[in-house]
């Protein structure tokens, strides 16, 4: 196969908006200079509850951003689901996974988005996608019924899902995002919930339209912060019948033989930040060793099981074209592997950038955010275009 022919994406979650007018400004501040500089480029949209329940509210309201996107040249094929409320806040931290999936205004939120997204989607594009919360966030602790209330809900929207394709012609496919900490983060913990969720689909009738419409976002960095060989997790996916709807081509930090490296634990005690939580991995000759966030104590007085691990992975997504940032290496090498992986699929998943922390970088690493996407976009470019 080959890769989407789609225009590359990146994620606009990256810039504040809370409302309609925020996400516009935020799209001619950069989106929009960023394309004119790159080329062909398609905005990732991260809209908001408030902003999808205002696009809703007035036709004329959707129909004017529809317009200023296509003014603008930029396409819409996928948006990010994932962050419900505000994700600007001062801090974000566990609340990015509220509502989870077993909450009825997760799902009312998705469906009103596909909506969305069915209308911004070109005329000439039939697919979209829409990344989301992998269920929930483990260490908030979830009832014994949580992962069926999750099924009851995933096989409600497919059926909506399917509804929307034979009214539009749209299929707006959904991509659960495994992550760090949360409920599914493991690649056996996604191929053993689509197991389950399979067997609720087919006793409701129901197992066709969950096939077509609920698959997953592979997110490079995330598979790789849990160390998993990303090649054969992409495979084993692919093996189970799990379609991925969406890649995120992303990278994370990484430290090798951190014990022995004291400036890169000092540089990154300087990525501790109060805003996004920034999950730790060690592996070690007893394996994996883990904690929920980074923290500068963490990074420059390691409890012994980090001090013995050979190395450090953490979960704080650095530009997607860094072999290193300073003393820090990244999982670039990870990025390679799973693009080349990817494009041996039967299908052309949706391929986004998605660097959403260019703002809480620490001092002295910020550069000018439109330089800084198309750095990014043209790295990414050229890294598709030598997979072989």
């Amino acid at each position: 196969m080959t890769f989407c022919a789609n225009p590359l994406s990146y994620c606009t979650n990256l810039h504040p908006g809370q409302t309609v007018a925020e996400v516009l400004n935020g799209l001619r501040q950069f989106t929009v200079p960023a394309r004119q500089r790159f080329g062909g480029l398609a905005a990732g949209l991260w809209l908001a509850r408030p902003v999808v329940t205002e696009l809703l509210a007035n036709p004329q309201t959707l129909a004017a951003f529809k317009d200023e996107l296509r003014q603008h040249h930029l396409s819409c094929y996928t948006l990010n689901t994932f962050p419900f409320g505000n994700f600007h806040d001062a801090r974000v931290k566990e609340k990015v996974y509220l509502p989870d999936w077993s909450s009825r205004e997760r799902l009312d939120f998705t469906i009103d988005s596909a909506r969305v997204l069915a209308e911004l989607l070109d005329d000439n594009l039939t697919d979209g996608s829409m990344s989301t919360v992998p269920l929930g966030f483990k260490p908030l602790q979830q009832p014994p019924s949580f992962l069926d209330d999750c099924c009851a809900q995933l096989i409600e929207l497919a059926c909506e899902l399917q509804g929307l394709f034979d009214r539009t012609g749209k299929r707006i496919r959904l991509a659960i995002e495994p992550e760090p900490f949360c409920v599914i983060e493991t690649t056996p913990e996604a191929i053993s919930f689509f197991s389950r969720l399979y067997r609720h689909a087919e006793a409701a009738g129901a197992l066709p339209q969950v096939r077509e419409f609920i698959g997953m976002c592979y997110d490079v960095c995330h598979q790789s912060v849990e160390f998993e060989d990303v090649a054969d997790s992409i495979r084993q996916l692919d093996a189970a019948s799990i379609r991925i709807n969406k890649i995120h081509i992303t990278c994370a930090i990484r430290i090798e033989q951190p014990n022995q490296n004291a400036a890169a634990r000092a540089a990154l005690a300087q990525f501790a930040e109060p805003r996004y939580l920034h999950q730790t991995f060690g592996r070690g000759p007893q394996g994996l060793v883990r904690t929920v966030d980074l923290t500068a104590e963490i990074a420059q007085q390691p409890t012994p099981e980090f001090a013995g691990a050979d190395e450090w992975r953490v979960h704080f997504h650095v530009p997607v074209n860094a072999e290193s940032i300073g003393p820090l290496a990244t999982t670039r090498p990870d990025l390679r592997k799973a693009l080349a992986t990817v494009k041996l699929l039967s299908y052309a998943p949706h391929l986004e950038v998605e660097t959403y922390t260019w703002g809480v970088l620490p001092d002295g690493r910020k550069v000018d955010l439109v330089d800084g996407l198309v750095g990014e976009l043209t790295a990414t470019q050229e890294l598709l275009n030598a997979t072989t």
